[in-house]
Order: C-alpha cells, then structure tokens, then sequence
C-alpha cells in the first residue's frame, strides 16, 4: 500500500461527498514519458479512477528542473481550485513537492554549454578531481558535499560559474518553509522500518518482474538525459543489480523520513499494517475536523 492507492481511496471518499478531485503528482521523475514501472507513476487502471496530472509529459532525452516544474504545478494547483476541484498533490520529491505548494525561490537553470563543459571535465578527470576544485573555491560548500556525488559537485561549481555562492547544504536540504500558496492538509505517511524494508523489497521485485528493466534499458538507447537517470534502479538495473536497487531505495526512504521531520504542521499517519481505505478514512476526518474549526 503506497502513496497512490491511499490517493484513489480519498479520491473515492471525496466524491461520496460530492467534491470532484484529481491527483497531481509532485515527482521529480514520473515527469518522464518512457520510465512508468520504474518510477512507480499511476498506472492506466488508476488513471481511470482519479484523474492524475503531471505525469510522463517529460521526453526521457530532455533535463528538468524543480524551477520549470513549479510554474507547471502552480498552474495545475490553481485552475483546479479555480474551478472548484479538490488536487490531491501527491509527493514523492520533497523539492517538487516544496516546488508545488510554496513559492520557493531556486535556482536559475546553468547555461547549457557551462553544463556541457563542466560535465566534460567531470568525465575525463573524475568528480574527486573538481571537488579538489571545488574545495578551493568554496570551502564551506565543498565540506558538504562527498567527493564521489557526481551531481552535486557539477551543481556547485556550475553556480560558482553564473557568479553564485553555492548553499553549504544543497539545494534539496533547504528548510521547508510554511510559506504555502494556499491552505494545504500536509500528511505525511511512515511505516515501521522493518515492514517499510520488507515492501521495498517487494516492491522492487514486482517492478522487474513488470518490465522494469526493459524500461531501463530502451530509455537508456534512447539517449536518456542526465535528470531521468537519476531513477532509483535506473543505473542499477542497467547492471543487472537487483540488489544495489533494494539498498539505494532503502536509503531513499531513510532520507525522505528525515526531510519529513522538518515540515512544519504535518500530519503523521503511521501505515504499518493499515488499508489504503483506512488511511484515506483517517485524512478524511482531519479534514472535517479542520473545516469544523
């Protein structure tokens, strides 16, 4: 029981009361067209059931940011209230989903060819290389950043370049701001740890078992950018690794609970052993509760 089943079952709950919602997905990858099994994005059966917006409208060849995100995600939040409709914004990247609901400020997109000339360095010299670069320019921001993590190292330098000061935490570990656009129900859902590893266990096994690593592999040849290759089990399944895969979303999930600790007004719902229809029951009564007061 995941995000989206616990989304279809307050979809179900809200239309018995008459409201007519629709998801909108706050996923840094199931942007992308081509990459649905791996990312775990809605499948067509549950399109059916509850509308989803955001979703593969991302050719898997091109790069995008959280910045060309939120101008999409505002636009889709607001025309649904617009037009009197619940969105049921439904996270999987705490920076799209900070994108979706705050006005955020981040960071302007590199100039393509500073990327590509920095991105060439980095292949022919090594990430440990630029760090060492990187360390003499902006200490404070190379101290936080491991000088094997390709991205982020590309990512300082690249805002040094455009005459910036690099953030000494990144980007993705800036504090949630309660700053939201509009009233927004935060909830958060957790498992008990050795039942959340069990599921992405299994998890990952009923997405090899569903073309997974098919899917790896015909958007790999179709020259997928650097931003879709950020997948969880993207590389690995390339390698026919399996397990590398378990033990990266495991990490995921370690990070994800931690930056989840930092919102501020969440509701946490423990899921351990909980039906999707149960959760959904739960977040209902906290929204009447919230209407009633």
């Amino acid at each position: 029981m995941g995000k989206t089943a616990v989304a279809l079952a307050l979809a179900d709950r809200l239309r018995a009361r008459g409201e007519d919602p629709l998801a909108i997905s706050a996923d840094a990858l199931q942007v992308y067209d081509g990459l649905e099994i791996l990312t775990g994005a809605a499948t067509a059966d549950e399109r059916e059931r509850l509308e989803h917006r955001l979703l593969g409208f991302v050719p898997v060849a091109e790069t995008f940011s959280a910045g060309e995100f939120a101008i999409r995600a505002h636009a889709e939040i607001d025309a649904a209230l617009e037009a009197g409709r619940r969105p049921i914004v439904v996270g999987g990247t705490g920076l799209y989903l900070q994108a979706a609901l705050t006005d955020l400020e981040l960071r302007a997109p590199p100039d393509p060819d500073v990327r590509a000339r920095i991105e060439a360095q980095v292949a022919a010299l090594g990430p440990e290389a630029l760090h060492a670069e990187l360390a003499q320019r902006a200490p404070a921001a190379a101290a936080a950043i491991q000088p094997t993590d390709r991205t982020r190292v590309v990512r300082a330098l690249e805002l040094l370049e455009m005459g910036e000061r690099p953030a000494p935490t990144g980007e993705e570990s800036r504090l949630w701001t309660a700053a939201l656009r509009h009233p927004t129900l935060l909830c958060g859902l957790v498992m008990e740890r050795a039942a959340l590893y069990a599921r992405i266990d299994e998890r990952v096994d009923e997405m090899i078992a569903a073309g997974a690593a098919e899917e790896a592999r015909r958007a790999d040849a179709a020259g997928a950018s650097r931003t879709a290759r950020k997948a969880l089990g993207f590389d690995e399944l390339l390698r026919g690794d399996a397990d590398a895969m378990k033990r990266r979303s495991r990490n995921y999930a370690r990070r994800q609970l931690t930056w989840m600790r930092r919102l501020e007004d969440v509701q946490v719902i423990d899921v351990t052993g909980a039906s999707a229809d149960g959760v959904a029951a739960t977040i209902e009564g906290t929204l009447i509760d919230e209407v009633a007061h």
